[in-house]
């Protein structure tokens, strides 16, 4: 464990120093006693489970707390040698960025150039500056063409970047990273960390949490936090992480899962769809969901999907790959009546979805949105989840059963009376999975479902899921490739809005040419399942290679 230098150093960018801090509306504390600092150019990885204190510590250290979340704090925390307490946030903002993990409730501008430039606007620096700071923290993180766009029509990939630049563009001399990679490609994930080293080595302190650690361990951060139960459970070089974290929580390479996994029991096989018999997956394919020849424009000038043909059949677990912008999101929007074809139709159940309305969709599609805050809005969690299935008109007796078992399935069941909004990202994004899971549509359709969770969190619930007898069928949108790997068994890759590829994983994700030429990255998983596939004849989890 680190030794916290002498409270009076200026030399040290930041310095926390026995930080503890309890929600007013929560039990116990959500972090307790940390003590740490961050020297400059360095990049501190903050890795841990969802729920264990990451984003509470980061909203202590750029002022959210305690101005914006209120709640028992004690403890210091210096920058530049100065306690922060009494700072305004405009005087903080100055000093720390930070980037949050839900670029939704960042974005205030309506246009890319108004959003970056924001803040600038805010210390009221003459024009020309803005402009030219702008126009560098775009090139610097590679989307200069992204400057005239309105911000509601990006990615939430793209979003995340504008995010960034934004904060880039203030100059700050410690930037902090709430999950920056959750929206992002994977290709866009490594020229956004790229960003981060660059950054670190001109001299920024970088406090990164994330929970996709093996990305991360490719630009060699100085050192990492592993945080349990709101306390530091480590903090020193990355070499040791492997083996003092719990690798079911914190995802590591997949050879050191496997060393460790070799110890443990073998993962029990699931049985994938059960409400779906083998008899009916060997049969000719019942088609839930048809595109014909589906092309789609937010407006006029700009086609976003081209052609789409293909069907979702009853047994379908389909994961769609692509680079952020792709049309991904749009593609799925269709499906459930969302958005309707400029040209070609959309057949759900064997109904255009032009004459069909979204709720009547909805018992036959179910669906998570990429952002949860743009689902949640009841007052408790167990409010939130029987929203749907009231709607529905289910019984009370049903709608208890569907909010208890959803509550189960996410990991949520301590949970159900606390507000949805002031949980983590990762918990709310549960939460908006589980209003879908209480609500039993047919299909099930998720957008970045593993965005902001740990491993532990999204095995146990993609397990889950996959289980649930109501389900025929499930699609998810993913940049996670062991996602695919694991869960999926079609592949859909969309680039420029056309279907790029469609198969089973082994037969798409084996071509790593392609996969490239779609900004999609293979893992230490993809390749070790490749190298097996001969003895194992299918992609398995490295927990389930570990003992073949």
């Amino acid at each position: 464990m680190d030794n916290t230098p002498a409270m009076t150093s200026t030399s040290f960018p930041l310095v926390v120093d026995n930080l503890s801090f309890r929600y007013r509306d929560r039990q116990g504390a959500a972090i307790h006693n940390l003590s740490f600092t961050a020297n400059p150019g360095e990049v501190l990885l903050i890795a841990g489970a969802s729920g264990c204190g990451k984003t509470t510590l980061v909203r202590c250290i750029n002022g959210l707390i305690p101005r914006s979340y209120k709640g028992e704090m004690s403890g210091k925390i210096l920058v530049f040698g100065e306690e922060v307490k009494d700072w305004k946030l405009s005087q903080i903002s100055q000093k720390i960025g930070t980037v949050l993990q839900d670029p939704e409730r960042q974005i205030l501008g309506t246009k890319v150039v108004n959003e970056v430039a924001f803040g600038l606007e805010n210390l009221g620096m003459p024009r020309e500056e803005i402009y030219a700071r702008v126009d560098e923290a775009l090139n610097f993180l590679k989307i200069p063409h992204l400057r005239g766009r309105e911000t509601f029509s990006l990615s939430g990939g793209e979003k995340q970047k504008v995010a960034l630049a934004g904060i880039l563009a203030m100059r700050p001399s410690i930037v902090l990273l709430d999950e920056p990679l959750a929206s992002l490609d994977p290709a866009s994930a490594q020229d956004t960390l790229d960003a981060v080293r660059l950054l670190a080595d001109q001299g920024l302190s970088i406090l990164m949490v994330e929970h996709r650690v093996e990305d991360v361990l490719r630009i060699k951060p100085e050192r990492v936090m592993f945080m349990s139960e709101g306390e530091i459970r480590y903090l020193g070089d990355v070499s040791g992480l492997s083996k003092v974290v719990n690798y079911r929580e914190v995802k590591l390479p997949a050879e050191d899962i496997v060393e460790r996994a070799k110890l443990d029991p073998p993962p029990v096989d699931i049985k994938v769809l059960p409400g779906v018999t083998s008899s009916q997956v060997g049969a000719e394919p019942e088609a839930l969901v048809k595109f014909e020849d589906v092309a789609f424009g937010y407006d006029v000038e700009r086609e976003i999907l081209h052609g789409i043909d293909l069907q979702i059949n009853r047994g379908d677990v389909i994961a769609v790959l692509g680079p952020n912008g792709a049309g991904k999101t749009t593609f799925v929007k269709h499906a459930i009546g969302l958005l309707k074809p400029k040209s070609g139709r959309v057949l759900v159940g064997g109904r255009d979805t032009r004459e069909a309305s979204v709720a009547e969709i909805a018992s036959m599609l179910g669906y998570v949105f990429q952002s949860p805050s743009h689902m949640l809005f009841a007052p408790t969690v167990r409010e939130e989840l029987a929203f749907g299935p009231t709607n529905m008109k289910h019984t009370k007796e049903q709608i208890e059963l569907e909010v208890k078992e959803a509550l189960k399935i996410v990991n949520l069941v301590e949970k159900e009376k606390d507000p949805p909004l002031a949980l983590s990202f990762g918990q709310q994004k549960r939460v908006s999975i589980a209003a879908i899971l209480a609500m039993r549509s047919r299909i099930l359709v998720m957008d970045e479902p593993t965005a902001g969770q740990d491993y532990q969190n999204y095995m146990n619930f993609m397990d889950s899921i996959l289980q649930m007898p109501a389900f025929e069928a499930i699609i998810f949108i993913t940049h996670d490739v062991d996602l695919a790997a694991i869960y999926a068994n079609r592949v859909l890759i969309i680039s420029d809005g056309k279907l790029i590829a469609d198969g089973k994983p082994q037969d798409v994700l084996r071509d790593f040419d392609r996969l490239k030429a779609n900004r999609i990255i293979p893992t230490s998983l993809l390749a070790l399942n490749l190298k097996r596939l001969g003895t194992t004849g299918r992609f398995m989890r490295a927990e389930a290679l570990a003992h073949i």
